[in-house]
């Protein structure tokens, strides 16, 4: 006999190369639309997730994502080698219900400190593509909730949320 030994667990992952390009984040489908969490190892990325999923939300993937162009739709999508699973700090991973994809709508990043009252929404790069983007700490208690409202306001053709390019922003 030759080769590698083989098991039922190897037998059904799928090799690196065949895996789609991804990006370092988390991402959850809060009522559908699709938020990708951004920020620096440490961050908070999957812990603000979990909190959203006990809000609610729906994970689509934690640590890796996939985020893509169809049609005319921006798209986060898990990754296939990593679906319903997400780190929880200090009991290791643990398995959640996920979804596949969903819409890209709003990008969190952490890290940064955020503008006490900013002018809009700016529109950042993430993944090569551009998405309103809301600078929060994940660990203030009320991150999930800034989400929410940020979502609510984005979505509600009413709503008073404004978005600013990169351009904009570094003119005023």
């Amino acid at each position: 006999m030759t080769g590698a030994p083989t098991n039922a667990a190897s037998m059904h992952r799928k090799p690196l190369e065949s895996l789609p390009p991804a990006i370092h984040a988390t991402a959850v489908a809060v009522k559908g639309a699709g938020v990708v969490i951004t920020g620096p190892p440490g961050s908070g990325k999957s812990d603000l997730a979990l909190r959203l999923i006990d809000r609610g939300a729906v994970l689509i993937g934690d640590d890796y994502i996939v985020i893509r162009q169809i049609a005319d739709q921006i798209i986060l999508e898990q990754m296939p080698n990593i679906a319903g699973r997400l780190e929880m700090r200090g009991l290791g991973i643990i398995k959640l219900d996920s979804i596949a994809s969903a819409p890209a709508i709003l990008h969190v990043s952490l890290g940064a400190k955020a503008e006490r009252l900013p002018s809009g929404l700016p529109q950042i790069p993430v993944g090569g593509f551009c998405l309103p983007t809301l600078v929060i700490d994940a660990f203030h208690h009320s991150a999930p909730i800034k989400i929410e409202r940020a979502l609510t306001l984005l979505l509600d053709p009413g709503g008073s949320l404004v978005t600013v390019s990169s351009a904009e922003k570094n003119h005023e």
